[in-house]
């Protein structure tokens, strides 16, 4: 394993420091350096420290979790800011991930593309980046749908049918219900969300 840190941050407009890793090698040095409350995530070998979440940003997370548990009940696992593994280089903690269920609820590792049914960013300061880095990483590794609640815009963007690398749809909804693909005639009513 070889560590290279680069000694600028590779995109100067974000506020964000990034080094080179692999996810073996941030699960065995990255938790002594950065400790279990740090908000960090791997990106395609990149260490990538997060912004703190703020009370919108947080209250709406929670907000669309609960909708989502009500909505599909014990059919699907909704784990909230918890990791995900993509590949060799890459470890997003994604604000939700609806997950199929799994006999050991996930305590042996990390949920893999094949386990993930849905995968929700909840963006505020962070929305061009989880459009421009995170949207299209998750296209790359197969990830069936993807929502971005921006909450700038008071929109919610959900991206489906990945295809080379991308979403060959993006529907966007300000009111009505969303539909939940995997789940027939099951809808996530937006009211109170945006």
């Amino acid at each position: 394993m070889q560590l290279v840190l680069h000694d600028t941050p590779i995109r100067r407009e974000q506020p964000y420091t990034r080094y080179r890793w692999d996810v073996e090698g941030f699960h065995k040095l990255g938790a002594g350096i950065f400790g279990e409350d740090a908000h960090v995530e791997l990106i395609e070998g990149e260490l990538v420290q997060m912004a703190p979440i703020g009370s919108l940003h947080a209250g709406k997370l929670e907000r669309l979790r609960r909708l989502i548990e009500r909505a599909a009940g014990s059919s699907v696992l909704v784990f909230s800011q918890n990791p995900v593994v993509l590949g060799q280089d890459s470890e997003p903690q994604p604000d939700i991930a609806v997950l199929q269920p799994r006999a050991d609820g996930y305590e042996t590792a990390h949920p893999r593309p094949e386990d993930i049914l849905l995968l929700i960013e909840v963006a505020d300061s962070s929305v061009q980046y989880d459009r421009d880095i995170k949207i299209p990483l998750y296209a790359r590794h197969g990830i069936p749908e993807v929502w971005l609640l921006d909450l700038q815009e008071k929109r919610l963007e959900v991206c489906h049918e990945p295809e080379n690398g991308e979403y060959r749809h993006v529907d966007y909804y300000r009111k009505g219900s969303v539909p939940l693909r995997w789940l027939t005639d099951v809808a996530i009513d937006l009211t109170d969300l945006l």
